[in-house]
């Protein structure tokens, strides 16, 4: 995208300057009344053990039946066991360490090219495409990360100076933890092929990393961190802050929180999967709401299907009990459709369902 744009003061900045609990209209996303709707309960999102659903690969397993639960119920599950701990880590201290430099240094890496022309690689805001659009009280540093070949380097961040190679070892081994993941979701839909999804994400599929910085806000009951959607991905494979919460996942008209267990991967089923399982994996909408005490930080890796190729419902997946429920797409059209959708807090997926 290379709309015009102007700059936005980072939410970081508006934080640290804002000398009255009140926050900016722009940022009001929700009634007072609302705040009764908040998560009251700890959603039972449960820990699958990476080795042991390895292990028994026929797909009966008591990991794998952990694994088919969780996706049909809240859409999002927590991989532990997957040995790559000393790498989140490096991860997130990176990733922390690049929020807390001066604005100046950040903002090498902006995503306005010039000053006014908008990209979504880079370091600011959402792009503001209407005075009446709802903004998020977050901060981005959002970088395409595969196909390696396509990287735009001169966006990753030199300071701190183990940055790159933490995000490249970080994408990397989150890779693998993927692959592994999606083939026991194959095994679960029955299909003939273990490698569906795999197989599916084309020549040159996609993925980015997202480092969202959610700073103290004087009225969280009115704000958004991130505002109610669903991923437009495969799946998601995301990070959380070890030492804050704000994660919640709507389910049967509630929201609840997502917990924090240290050192596990949460993984979110993304709407690309739901329209390739025909609606047997649902992707969840889910959101992250802020706190007056605390700031909080989270690392995303998105993976999306080649985005020249067409998905639709496994042939394997549609019967005559079960039609197929979502219209062929190409994911490039719907990647148009989905950031359109995020701005005006409406579902992507609907568009596409028959």
């Amino acid at each position: 995208m290379g709309s015009k744009g102007t700059f936005q003061m980072p939410v970081q900045e508006l934080a640290g300057a804002l000398g009255t609990p009140d926050v900016p209209a722009q940022y009001i996303a929700r009634a007072h009344e609302e705040q009764q709707l908040a998560a009251v309960v700890v959603a039972p999102v449960p820990v699958i053990d990476l080795v042991c659903l390895s292990k028994h690969g026929d797909g009966t397993s008591d990991e794998a039946a952990k694994l088919r639960s969780a996706i049909k119920s809240f859409g999002l599950f927590m991989v532990s066991s997957h040995g790559i701990d000393a790498v989140m880590d490096n991860m997130m201290a990176a990733s922390r360490e690049f929020f807390r430099q001066p604005l100046e240094e950040k903002q090498r890496y902006a995503n306005l090219n010039g000053g006014e022309r908008f990209q979504f690689e880079g370091y600011g805001n959402d792009w503001v495409s209407s005075p009446d659009q709802i903004r998020d009280w977050t901060d981005r540093l959002y970088l395409n990360v595969e196909p390696e070949d396509e990287r735009s380097i001169a966006l990753w961040p030199a300071h701190p100076e183990t940055f790159r190679n933490a995000l490249h070892e970080y994408t990397k081994k989150c890779g693998e933890v993927k692959d592994d993941v999606l083939r026991a979701m194959a095994k679960l839909l029955e299909l003939d092929d273990d490698d569906y999804f795999g197989e599916h994400f084309g020549e040159k599929p996609l993925t980015d990393v997202r480092c969202s910085y959610y700073p103290v806000c004087p009225r969280p009951e009115l704000v958004f961190g991130l505002k109610p959607h669903s991923d437009a991905t495969v799946v998601t494979v995301l990070m959380v802050d070890d030492r804050v919460g704000g994660l919640q996942v709507l389910k049967d008209g509630v929201w609840w929180d997502v917990p924090i267990v240290p050192h596990t991967l949460l993984m979110i089923i993304g709407d690309q999967t739901e329209i390739m399982s025909n609606g047997i994996f649902k992707s969840p909408m889910h959101r992250v709401v802020t706190n007056t005490k605390k700031e909080r930080l989270s690392v995303a890796l998105d993976y999306y299907v080649d985005p020249e190729i067409e998905i639709e419902p496994s042939a394997q997946l549609v019967n005559e009990k079960r039609p197929a429920l979502y219209s062929k797409v190409k994911v490039k059209d719907y990647f148009a459709r989905s950031y359109n959708a995020f701005t005006e807090g409406k579902m992507v997926i609907d568009t596409v369902k028959i």
